[in-house]
């Protein structure tokens, strides 16, 4: 019951823009894709998903710490993908996640 209330509150989130940092063979980098698809088949936001590899740009700024998910072009999460800051990000008000205190 308490899920179909949470569904049937949740509004969406076309103000947010997440990019997710990966590396193949990174399994911590497909639980958070995974996580991530999940909440925005949800709250329908935007993600895309960069191989940190194909920059060395990237690989000076994120080195092994990935995944990296960035929020609107912050750092929001290294290493891995806490669900609780991820859904206080999604459920913050006023639409700037930048309210929220879920720096990792």
């Amino acid at each position: 019951m308490l899920s179909w209330l949470r569904s049937w509150k949740t509004r969406p989130r076309h103000d947010l823009n997440f990019v997710l940092f990966t590396r193949t063979g990174c399994h911590l980098c497909e639980e958070a894709h995974a996580l991530l698809e999940a909440e925005r088949a949800r709250y329908g936001f935007a993600i895309s998903t960069r191989n940190v590899d194909d920059d060395p740009e990237w690989v000076k700024a994120y080195g092994n710490c990935v995944p990296v998910v960035l929020v609107n072009d912050k750092v929001r999460f290294r290493g891995k993908v806490n669900p609780v800051l991820l859904r206080r990000i999604l459920e913050a008000g006023g639409g700037s996640p930048a309210e929220t205190s879920a720096d990792a």
